[in-house]
């Protein structure tokens, strides 16, 4: 198996290395004030950056990896996906971004304040911290694991963690100084660095298919499919307008990770028009990804291909990396899961610290007397290394929780939100289309809509149902919770 760097894969790699850390000494040097200014910039972010950095966030080395997976193995139904998330934007651009900047939110969970409490603005915090510290953590782990298995040949624990080191040294250079205007600018780089990437490979591999009828080959086989009526399928019609568009109203609205960025912008209008415009520049990237994966298929039609390395089941674009790769490109590819993962690992530190500090320690703080601002700029990068330290320890966590688990990893990272979603999603359509719920039925609510989730899982009673309608049992279930409780006001 050749997966040695050459030496021009080691002088692409160490130019990059070298681009990260002139980047992030030069953005360390931005002024701070203010925890507000630490996580929204206090609104001065370009809208263009601010569109960027909403894209790059929505992606992993889950996404890098697995995207071109799905339409090796189906076809490109998993666009569906995307359009979907553009109803979701268009709903959160209307009917939730104003009420944030009517407050002017620095977290998505000040919301639920006004509405039913300080108690149950915290709640909906510690949901998200839990449910990202297991997201990202995860994901942190497939993009290390990509890594190492590139640089080093392996997956020994060893390099596993360094890899993961690696990547969040990376992006702590980012976060810890400079806060959200470093991430949105650092954002802007990493996503053309991985695009760039992605372009190349793909260009890449057409020309290694210059002897194959592409579109002929591909429509005989049933790839080019983009809508499935069915029910049988993952990213069905009937999916996508219900429980997937739950999934996203949830992401861009009420998961900090992703918002936080859209609360930098100047005002609701512009922030608005980032939204939407974050998922128009999403739907060509993830189609290139795409076609990755549909190319491969093409090449591999004719061999038998065997998606094992020591023994673990890996993804076909891993497998091309690790088999098919020339010098110089290897490099390309692997900077390019990298910056995926720097983006999304540099933005949900942002957004954990600024949920620990703003909705949690901030507020008990200010009852025990006035603080200095500076005081809560120190804290939030304390709370950035705690939970760089804490998700760390989750994606090596996850190297030994991988083989004793029949769970797929990938998939783990990319639903396990879902528990945390559904509740989040009941209570806030309480508060918003409703005069029903308070503060006591806010925790039963969050638990109803995560304990609906567990419940429906294989491994729980055996239940195998699609990810989509967990969401939606889960919502009905948190939002019905809210019901029955009676306004406070």
């Amino acid at each position: 198996m050749n997966s040695a760097f050459s030496s021009l894969d080691w002088i692409i790699f160490t130019a990059y290395f070298l681009v990260l850390g002139v980047s992030s000494i030069i953005l360390s040097r931005v002024k701070i004030t203010s925890s507000r200014d630490y996580f929204i910039g206090s609104n001065s972010m370009p809208m263009l950056a601010v569109a960027i950095s909403v894209l790059t966030t929505s992606q992993s080395a889950a996404t890098f990896l697995g995207v071109p997976e799905y339409s090796y193995a189906n076809n490109f139904t998993f666009i569906g996906f995307y359009f979907s998330a553009l109803l979701a934007v268009i709903f959160v651009a209307f009917v939730l971004v104003p009420k944030f900047y009517a407050m002017k939110a620095v977290t998505v969970y000040e919301l639920l304040q006004i509405r039913y409490g300080e108690s149950a603005k915290k709640q909906a915090g510690i949901m998200f911290l839990i449910g990202r510290i297991f997201a990202s953590g995860a994901r942190l782990y497939i993009g290390s694991i990509a890594i190492s298995m590139i640089l080093f040949g392996d997956i020994l624990f060893l390099h596993v963690s360094f890899s993961i080191s690696l990547l969040m040294l990376g992006a702590l250079g980012y976060t810890y100084f400079g806060g959200i205007k470093s991430i949105i600018i650092s954002d802007v780089i990493q996503g053309i660095v991985y695009i760039g990437a992605a372009i190349a490979v793909m260009i890449f591999l057409f020309n290694s298919l210059e002897h194959v009828s592409i579109l002929e080959t591909l429509n005989a086989h049933d790839k080019l499919k983009f809508i499935d009526t069915s029910f049988d399928e993952k990213f069905n019609i009937f999916g996508l307008f219900t429980g997937v568009l739950l999934l996203n109203i949830a992401a861009f609205g009420l998961d900090q990770d992703m918002t936080q960025r859209v609360l930098c912008c100047e005002n609701k209008k512009e922030a608005a028009k980032s939204l939407i415009l974050s998922i128009l520049l999403t739907i060509p990237v993830v189609l290139v990804f795409l076609t990755i994966g549909v190319f491969l298929y093409l090449f591999y039609m004719q061999g038998g291909v065997t998606q094992s390395f020591e023994g673990e089941k890996i993804t076909i674009f891993m497998y091309y990396i690790l088999n098919e790769m020339p010098d110089g490109m290897r490099a390309v590819v692997t900077i390019g899961a990298i910056a995926v993962t720097l983006s999304s690992t540099n933005s949900v530190l942002g957004a954990m610290a600024s949920v620990a500090v703003e909705d949690i320690y901030k507020p008990w703080k200010l009852k025990r007397g006035y603080m200095d601002e500076m005081h809560f700029v120190k804290a939030s990068r304390a709370a950035v290394l705690f939970f760089a330290l804490s998700l760390s320890l989750m994606a090596m966590a996850s190297y030994f929780w991988q083989r004793y688990s029949d769970l797929s990893l990938i998939s783990f990272a990319l639903g396990v939100m879902a528990f945390a979603y559904t509740g989040l999603l009941g209570v806030y359509f309480s508060a918003i289309f409703t005069s029903r719920g308070n503060a006591r039925t806010v925790p039963w609510a969050l638990s109803g809509g995560f304990l609906s989730v567990l419940a429906l899982q294989p491994y729980t009673f055996g239940i195998t149902m699609d990810f989509s309608w967990q969401i939606v049992i889960g919502t009905i279930v948190a939002f019905g919770v809210m019901q029955v409780g009676a306004s406070d006001e």
